[in-house]
């Protein structure tokens, strides 16, 4: 005869531990396959610079920003491309996941995000020992100068990575379709912006920044098929339907709570439930 608790470790495990479990294989594998991703491209880097490919990028387009800039403009993109440094990043990626994680009342922006960044960090650092690219000269540079390996570029990297999924976390719980396009548009803006600014100052090669937008978005796919898997897997196992943006999935715990004991909350379906400011029900 099955007892209650096992029943109740039965829901726990279908509910709980198998989606999160392929969340994290996913995640795990996938990061591995970009940090391999980000070693195969320094050395695929290596035979373009050799002959002559895409490094014929990097002097002109270091030439073009140098006629750009002025004593006004140049003070105010080494302001912002500090927001995606050493300090200004995590304070800006911990304010923003802070805020999904409250709006979606669940802590797995966090899990994601976090998570994410970890590894393009990750393969940040490993790009640059492997390479060691050095910078362009301090003569072509606008100071403070910065003397650590080129390839690819961390700014760039990283701000792809947390950007595009603060995007895609944020987009799950807007309803209006004009705000999410406002929203995907600022992002871009914002990442593309992040990655000029680098060789605008001269503190990097174009071919940094386009491996690091190209890396950055290869992590943020996986990422995303991961989260998608996590949330098909909990559909599966009736615990609520997976997210998309016409229907983000209603996975906080008082919605769930609610299902398990065949009720519905506060007369939820599965369809959207608007909540304040055109945003839907919080996705997980």
């Amino acid at each position: 005869m099955v007892t209650e608790t096992e029943n109740w470790l039965t829901r726990r495990w279908g509910k709980w531990v198998v989606p999160y479990a392929a969340l994290w294989i996913t995640m795990l594998i996938g990061g591995v396959a970009v940090v391999i991703l980000a070693l195969f491209s320094a050395e695929v880097y290596d035979n373009v610079v050799d002959s002559a490919g895409l490094a014929n990028l990097d002097k002109p387009a270091l030439a073009f920003m140098e006629h750009l800039r002025n004593p006004g403009l140049d003070a105010f993109v080494t302001g912002f491309t500090n927001i995606g440094g050493g300090i200004g990043m995590p304070i800006l990626a911990s304010i923003l996941t802070a805020l999904l994680i409250y709006t979606s009342r669940s802590w797995r922006p966090l899990i994601l995000i976090g998570g994410a960044a970890a590894v393009s960090i990750t393969a940040t650092s490993l790009g640059k020992k492997l390479i060691g690219r050095t910078r362009p000269d301090h003569a072509d540079a606008v100071p403070p100068f910065e003397n650590s390996p080129s390839f690819p570029s961390g700014h760039t990297l990283n701000t792809t990575v947390v950007i595009a999924l603060v995007v895609y976390l944020a987009c799950l719980q807007i309803k209006r379709t004009s705000a999410r396009i406002a929203l995907i548009t600022a992002g871009v803006i914002f990442i593309v912006a992040m990655g000029l600014s680098r060789v605008f100052l001269g503190h990097h090669w174009m071919t940094d920044v386009i491996f690091g937008w190209v890396l950055g978005l290869a992590w943020v796919g996986i990422v995303i098929l991961a989260h998608r898997l996590f949330h098909g897997l909990r559909h599966r196992e009736h615990a609520g339907p997976a997210p998309t943006f016409e229907h983000p999935a209603h996975l906080h715990e008082g919605a769930a709570g609610g299902t398990a004991s065949g009720t519905s909350p506060a007369g939820a379906s599965d369809a959207e439930t608007p909540g304040p400011a055109g945003r839907s029900s919080p996705p997980g």
